[in-house]
């Protein structure tokens, strides 16, 4: 199954920068595909650069869905082709705001001393 994600996320992704020319498109990046066993459907996970044009993205990569899955059915050669659902994806978004707390408690204190090395 690792390996139909991982092609669903390459195909939608080069199609997504050779083929659609959408000027709601922003920088969008592919950042997984998780297809369902029975290869009905699969949800493409994105970002977007500017977190301002994620709705316009989303509205573009929605208006795309027979063409892209038209690649995937190409690439794939299956017997079903997954109906593709495009999630915006979180996680490089909660990673950012995570950093920047941690950084914001640690700023100005120094790091603590390994235990056991106390005098």
């Amino acid at each position: 199954m690792r390996r139909v994600n991982t092609a669903i996320r390459q195909v939608v992704a080069e199609a997504i920068q050779r083929e659609l020319a959408d000027p709601r498109l922003g920088l969008v990046t592919v950042t997984g595909a998780d297809a369902s066993s029975d290869l009905r459907s699969a949800k493409v996970y994105f970002t977007v650069l500017e977190p301002g044009r994620r709705e316009a993205s989303e509205e573009a990569l929605e208006a795309a869905r027979g063409l892209l899955q038209a690649r995937v059915a190409a690439e794939l050669r299956t017997r079903n082709t997954p109906q593709l659902r495009f999630v915006y994806d979180e996680t490089p978004a909660r990673g950012l705001a995570l950093t920047r707390l941690i950084d914001q408690v640690t700023d100005g204190q120094a790091p603590p001393e390994p235990a056991g090395e106390a005098e």
